[in-house]
């Protein structure tokens, strides 16, 4: 009798309980989140709700722990003290008449402003930009300032690190910022921490999650940003990590994966606003504000040199930074936009751009890769290819064995965009990223013979292809698309 009483109570508690998550679920879910993640959320915990309830509460908060959401707010109002008055842009050459709304877009959401007098050139060679990196570090004198999703040290990278532990030898600082998660999960990351404290580097893991030193925050936001400063002279940024292109990864050297970048390498004053974004991440793990160090802005501007306005965004800042960026410039464009991207699972405001921008007679291209690395980045891309085939969009897929991780976008033949952003919603809303907006003909144009390129090693996807797929990747498709809402 008590045995039957007491499963009848557990029965009843339990459906209880059940209800309670519901209702709570239905109250606090949708609070300040988007309808289609909200109702990810929601499916979720509904269909199985103890586990999905776990997992929200592990991962269903996008915000930052509160102490660095207000060193968010200090860390603005330092970028705003320390660029006001340099907005030396020149406008003799005729803007686009919507350019200086997304200049103050910018300089609103990210506190940067667009600076004039910069040189800037781009390389996509991998082995290349490594080379070029190291290069640079064996002429620094004051500082070199690295921050990077990924830094490990391996076959590939290891001229890189020498010359870092020459530079401080000669009395260089050397600081490095490296994201925990990221590179945690690569194969040499406590070799390559060793190496880093042996050569007498000052480093510091991005973001930790170090529960028991009181060091915790939701796992998978995570600092995405790829930066290389010296002496405030030079600066490289994109989307290339320190590592070798195979990742290192068993499974990527089986299937014979190569990562193809892009990185940019620039002089000028916006070395001082790159700088300014490893300053501030430096501080927000450190506690340490560094003294800003930046080479003096010339009066002198060439008429070749690029205007250029440097886009943090992240977790720390309201309003998604780099989407209403993305947003400003699909909408603006009269001509032509090519969007590279290697994981692009856009939401609905992006899809609703692009697909308009091909409406009203805008040549759109989209770079993909062919293969993917991560099953459900990869199926939740292709869940987008339908509506963007039918729309009019061409889709470009970059041959395996390459994995085009490349993340730039041109509007016409005036402003290009690049950096570490992806078009997909962890992009928009969990990475600290950062984007460099250019404005200049000269850049641009070396921005298309890169998509010529990439034109030349890929292949189009067309419709009638495309609706010849497999009902098995359909299903895998739309499960995984309903997955990435889940932020």
């Amino acid at each position: 009798m008590e045995t039957g009483f007491w499963l009848t109570v557990g029965f009843w508690l339990a459906l209880l309980v059940d209800f309670i998550i519901r209702v709570l679920a239905i109250i606090i879910v949708p609070r300040n989140r988007k309808p289609t993640s909200a109702t990810a959320w929601l499916l979720a915990i509904f269909l199985i709700p103890y586990i999905g309830i776990l997992f929200f509460l592990l991962i269903g908060s996008y915000k930052l722990p509160k102490r660095r959401r207000q060193k968010q707010d200090e860390i603005n109002r330092f970028i705003i003290d320390s660029t006001e008055g340099i907005e030396r842009v020149r406008r003799d050459h005729p803007w686009p008449p919507w350019l200086e709304g997304v200049v103050e877009l910018n300089r609103k959401l990210g506190a940067m402003p667009l600076v004039g007098g910069n040189r800037a050139s781009l390389n996509g060679d991998y082995q290349g930009s490594l080379d070029a990196m190291a290069a640079e570090v064996a002429k620094a004198r004051r500082y070199v300032h690295v921050e990077f999703y990924i830094l490990t040290l391996d076959k590939t990278t290891a001229p890189l690190f020498d010359e870092l532990e020459a530079a401080v030898k000669r009395g260089v600082i050397v600081r490095v910022l490296l994201d925990h998660i990221a590179s945690l999960r690569t194969p040499d990351y406590k070799k390559t921490l060793k190496r880093l404290t042996a050569m007498g580097a000052k480093w510091q893991l991005m973001l930790p999650v170090q529960p028991l030193k009181g060091k915790y925050q939701r796992p998978d936001l995570r600092n995405h940003r790829k930066l290389l400063i010296v002496d405030g002279r030079v600066a490289f940024m994109g989307s290339q990590n320190i590592i070798d292109r195979s990742y290192n990864k068993k499974s990527n050297i089986r299937r014979g994966l190569k990562w193809k970048e892009l990185i940019v390498r620039l002089e000028g004053p916006i070395v001082a606003g790159l700088n300014a974004i490893f300053i501030t991440d430096w501080y927000s793990e450190t506690d340490e504000l560094l003294r800003r160090e930046t080479e003096p802005i010339t009066d002198e501007i060439d008429d070749n040199e690029l205007d250029a306005q440097v886009v943090p965004s992240g977790p720390g800042f309201a309003g998604e930074n780099n989407l209403r960026l993305f947003l400003a410039l699909l909408y603006y464009a009269q001509e032509r936009i090519v969007i590279t991207s290697p994981y692009f699972v856009p939401d609905e405001s992006m899809l609703m751009a692009i697909t308009s921008a091909v409406q009203r007679g805008i040549k759109v291209d989209l770079f993909v890769s062919e293969i993917g690395d991560q099953a459900l980045v990869y199926h939740a891309q292709r869940s987008y290819y339908e509506a963007l085939l039918r729309a009019g969009v061409r889709i470009w897929m970059y041959k395996a064995p390459y994995i085009l991780h490349a993340k730039h976008f041109t509007i016409d033949d005036d402003v290009a965009v690049i950096g570490s952003s992806n078009m997909d919603m962890r992009s928009f809303q969990l990475n600290m990223e950062v984007s460099l907006m250019v404005r200049g003909r000269s850049f641009v144009e070396e921005m298309r013979r890169v998509e010529d390129g990439y034109r030349e090693d890929s292949r189009e996807l067309t419709l009638e292809e495309w609706m010849k797929q497999p009902l098995r990747s359909t299903v895998l498709d739309n499960l995984a698309r309903l997955t990435s809402a889940l932020q």
